[in-house]
């Protein structure tokens, strides 16, 4: 748990201020009572963490339950209006701002979305239902995400429509340069 509390810390810059980083501190410390085995140990600590997740649902507006799996530097730009399925799955250094939603499609279905790496998800945006994000993905402000969506990509509009990236295009353009040219002068 303090590994992760420290990486935590160097994610948001070291300001204690930062409201994310009190999320991730009471979400770091739910994930760490499941380690106690015996459960008459464990219950005092499951009451904490049920207040403590309340508390910062109150003074935050954020919603991540600790049965939510998180990558590694997994960081909130924006506080407010954000709620997290407990069945989401985020990979490694993902970016969300405010009034974000990432869950199910329909109430009473089961499944939600499994985020890659490096995904970024603008302000207001939806991520719904048991879809695949993939790798390096941006996704729009206010875009509703119900589609899965392929690594290098961009997802905007309701409902989403899906483009490459323009820099995973770029990329490409270069490959294909010739290796003796000069390069461009910009």
């Amino acid at each position: 748990m303090f590994d992760n509390l420290r990486e935590d810390w160097r994610t948001y810059e070291r300001q204690w201020t930062r409201q994310g980083l009190w999320v991730m501190v009471v979400y770091r410390f739910g994930n760490w009572r499941y380690g106690i085995q015996n459960r008459v140990v464990r219950l005092p600590f499951s009451m904490v963490y049920k207040l403590l997740k309340l508390l910062s649902e109150i003074l935050t507006g954020i919603d991540l339950p600790c049965e939510a799996k998180l990558g590694r530097r997994f960081r909130i730009d924006h506080f407010g209006g954000i709620v997290i399925s407990g069945d989401a799955v985020f990979g490694d250094d993902c970016v969300i701002r405010n009034g974000v939603t990432v869950g199910l499609r329909h109430t009473g279905q089961r499944g939600a979305p499994v985020i890659g790496n490096r995904a970024d998800i603008g302000a207001g945006a939806k991520v719904l239902g048991s879809i695949r994000i993939g790798d390096d993905v941006a996704i729009g402000a206010n875009a509703v995400v119900i589609t899965d969506v392929p690594a290098n990509s961009i997802a905007v509009g309701v409902p989403a429509k899906v483009r490459p990236r323009k820099a995973a295009a770029i990329a490409t353009d270069q490959l294909m340069v010739d290796p003796l040219a000069e390069p461009p002068i910009l």
